[in-house]
């Protein structure tokens, strides 16, 4: 099961990384890891530091993609988005995006849905606790 969960997921970050190069965006990192976790997608668009999770899920069972991220990954996406920040000097803008991937059950495309700057960190930046 999980080879099958990992070619999934794998599906949704190229599906995810066609989107935003047709949108514009220059891709620089796919799954960028630090002591934290894991990045699926760190882009440019313009001088915009670009963060991205990709949410892949086949059939509703599940959920939608975007119920995946709920806010213990955000929480988490932002810790990873500072460490990346920090380790690459990056001091220009940054914002936190989600891809959505749905696909039936059967693994036929329904949508990939790009919402970007959908996960805020200003408490995380500003060392404030969430709780």
């Amino acid at each position: 099961m999980k080879g099958v969960r990992k070619q999934l997921g794998a599906l949704g970050e190229q599906l995810a990384v066609d989107l935003l190069i047709r949108k514009g965006m220059r891709v620089l990192v796919r799954n960028w890891r630090c002591h934290l976790g894991e990045i699926d997608i760190i882009a440019r668009e313009g001088s915009i530091l670009v963060i991205v999770e990709v949410k892949t899920r086949r059939g509703r069972g599940a959920g939608t993609p975007e119920q995946g991220v709920d806010i213990r990954k955000q929480r988490k996406l932002c810790e990873l988005a500072q460490c990346y920040v920090q380790s690459a000097g990056w001091d220009d803008d940054v914002r936190l995006d989600v891809v959505a991937v749905e696909l039936t059950s059967s693994g036929k495309l329904l949508r990939v849905t790009h919402w970007p700057g959908s996960i805020e960190c200003w408490d995380v930046w500003t060392s404030e606790t969430w709780f």
